[in-house]
């Protein structure tokens, strides 16, 4: 059995010198990173801030800028502050395991990076703001709010759409309420025997008559079709979009041709088609067998 060790002295100034280094060091990484943090972030949101202003951007994109700007001067700020408190090789190793972090991250995220993408560029070129009705692969909404990931729209059967950004960045859109004037056109069929220009008077007197309708351009109802069982005409209205909707218009628009037609005794046909030629039959001593028995 070994014997105890007695009187064993510690000196408390051997671990002065290293706890004074450590405590110089960390104090000296302290204020290197608040002055560079203050000093970057204070001139670099200002100036980022000023450049997209001066080029009219979005608030929303304005105010993504400076927050992102502000977690750069951070990262910088704290690179820089621990190269002067002499932290160069805990820096190299944090930047090391940083980017792989980064390189998993943007494999792991791709769709949500395209779609936030996608987002910037919409909320920036604009091609459609909230209020609008628009038209894409198919599908149509009212747009309720515009995300820096997704847009929501509202269907007319009043469902909540969201749908990804990258989605619309990428398809062909239709922005119904973009102009300040846009055309209804419905196809209105007659028959070959009816009269052409009693139809047409008939379907600018209705869209003349009707609220919302504008003056200029005038209605119109051009022959578009020669069909297998009608003669189409094409009623032209035009509204603002501004103060009129699209589907109430048109509804009202046909319903008053169709009482018109009526009215007037002009026909609306359905489609038919009319079989020509003759028919033989065969075998008829069969048939008569068959018919006697």
């Amino acid at each position: 059995m070994l014997p105890l060790q007695q009187g064993v002295s510690i000196n408390p100034e051997q671990y002065i010198s290293p706890l004074v280094s450590a405590v110089t060091t960390v104090v000296l990484f302290v204020v290197a990173f608040a002055l560079i943090y203050w000093i970057g972030k204070s001139f670099m949101s200002q100036t980022v801030e000023r450049g997209l202003e001066h080029r009219d951007f979005d608030q929303t994109l304005i105010d993504l800028a400076v927050s992102t700007t502000g977690v750069v001067v951070a990262v910088v700020a704290v690179a820089l502050a621990a190269t002067v408190a002499g932290f160069g090789v805990v820096l190299a190793a944090f930047a090391t395991l940083a980017g792989a972090l980064a390189l998993a991250i943007g494999f792991a995220a791709q769709d949500l990076i395209e779609n936030f993408v996608a987002g910037v560029f919409i909320i920036q070129d604009k091609p459609f703001t909230t209020g609008d009705w628009i038209e894409w692969d198919g599908n149509s909404g009212v747009v309720r709010e515009v995300q820096l990931r997704v847009t929501k729209l509202d269907t007319f059967d009043n469902q909540l759409v969201t749908v990804p950004n990258s989605d619309l960045a990428d398809a062909a859109l239709i922005n119904n309420e973009a102009n300040d004037e846009r055309r209804i056109s419905v196809d209105f069929g007659i028959g070959y025997d009816d009269d052409i220009k009693q139809a047409r008077k008939a379907i600018i007197d209705e869209a003349k008559r009707m609220d919302g309708v504008l003056t200029d351009p005038v209605p119109t109802a051009p022959v578009t079709e020669l069909g297998d069982s009608a003669v189409v005409l094409q009623g032209r209205i035009w509204i603002d979009t501004d103060e009129s909707s699209y589907g109430p218009v048109r509804a009202r628009f046909i319903e008053a041709v169709k009482e018109r037609f009526d009215e007037e005794g002009l026909d609306m046909p359905y489609p038919n088609t009319e079989l020509t030629g003759d028919i033989t039959v065969s075998n008829t001593s069969t048939i008569e067998t068959t018919a006697d028995d």
